[in-house]
C-alpha cells in the first residue's frame, strides 16, 4: 500500500480529483466504456464538486456507487442521492449511473446489471473506524459470504448497529479493480488502517482485503 500524506483536505480533494481524472481518461484511450466505483457519506462530498467540472467524455463513463442503504434516492443517507447532487452535474451529469438498488427483477436483476459493467477501471474506497469499507462490515451476518472468492457481485449486507439493511459490492468486485484509492481522515481512521494493515484478516478488518496494491489519500485534518 502506498500512503500519501496532505496538508489539508481542499489539497487532497483537488489532487485525488486530478489523479481520478487522469485514470479515467488513460482508460477511455483503449476502452469504449469505462467503470468507476465511489463511495457515499461526509467525507468524498468535495471530491465530487471537483471532478465533476473535469473535462473527460463523460458520456462513456459507468459510475456505481460502492454501496447504498436501502432508503429512498432522495434520503439525506442515500449514496446514490449524494452522487447525483455532488458528481453527476455539470459535465459529469453526462455519466451513466448504475445504481445498486434492486428493482422489480429482484437481486439478480441488480447482479446482472452490475456485472455488465465490471471490472472497475477506477475504484475509490473510504473506510470506518471499525475498518469496514464500501458496507462490508465487522460482525455483520453476511460478511463471510460476502469475501468468499465465489461471492456475486451484489450482496445485501445487515450491518451491526445500522438503521437500515445495505447493498454493497462485494470482496471479488472491489479485489478486481484496476485501480484502488482509499479516501480518509482524521488521526482516529489513522490509527484504524494501521490495525488493519497489522491484522490482515478482512473477517476483522473489511479494508485488508484491498490494501495491498492500494493508494491511501489521508490527511490529518477532518
Amino acid at each position: 500500500m502506498k500512503l500519501i500524506e496532505y496538508a489539508d483536505t481542499e489539497m487532497m480533494m483537488i489532487d485525488l480529483a486530478n489523479t481520478l481524472a487522469g485514470e479515467i481518461n488513460a482508460a477511455l484511450t483503449h476502452e469504449d466504456r469505462v467503470s468507476v466505483a465511489l463511495p457515499g457519506g461526509r467525507t468524498p462530498g468535495p471530491l465530487y464538486d471537483d471532478l465533476c467540472g473535469t473535462s473527460l467524455d463523460w458520456d462513456r463513463v459507468r459510475i456505481l456507487p460502492t454501496d447504498e442503504r436501502l432508503v429512498g434516492p432522495d434520503h439525506p443517507r442515500s449514496n446514490e442521492g449524494m452522487l447525483r447532487a455532488r458528481l453527476l452535474t455539470g459535465a459529469a451529469a453526462q455519466a451513466r449511473f448504475v445504481g445498486l438498488r434492486p428493482g422489480a427483477d429482484g437481486m439478480a436483476g441488480l447482479a446482472d446489471r452490475v456485472a455488465r459493467a465490471l471490472p472497475l477501471n477506477v475504484l475509490v474506497l473510504g473506510m470506518g473506524e471499525d475498518m469496514h469499507t464500501a458496507s462490508l462490515f465487522p460482525g455483520a451476518p453476511e460478511l463471510e459470504a460476502a469475501l468468499a472468492p465465489d461471492a456475486p457481485p451484489v450482496m445485501q449486507i445487515t450491518p451491526p448497529d445500522q438503521p437500515e439493511p445495505r447493498i454493497t459490492l462485494t470482496a471479488p468486485v472491489l479485489r478486481a479493480a484496476l485501480s484502488t484509492h482509499i479516501l480518509i481522515t482524521g488521526a482516529a481512521k489513522r490509527a484504524a488502517l494501521e490495525r488493519a494493515a497489522a491484522l490482515a484478516d478482512p473477517q476483522r478488518a473489511p479494508i485488508a482485503l484491498v490494501l495491498k496494491g492500494a493508494t491511501v489519500h489521508w490527511t490529518e485534518e477532518e
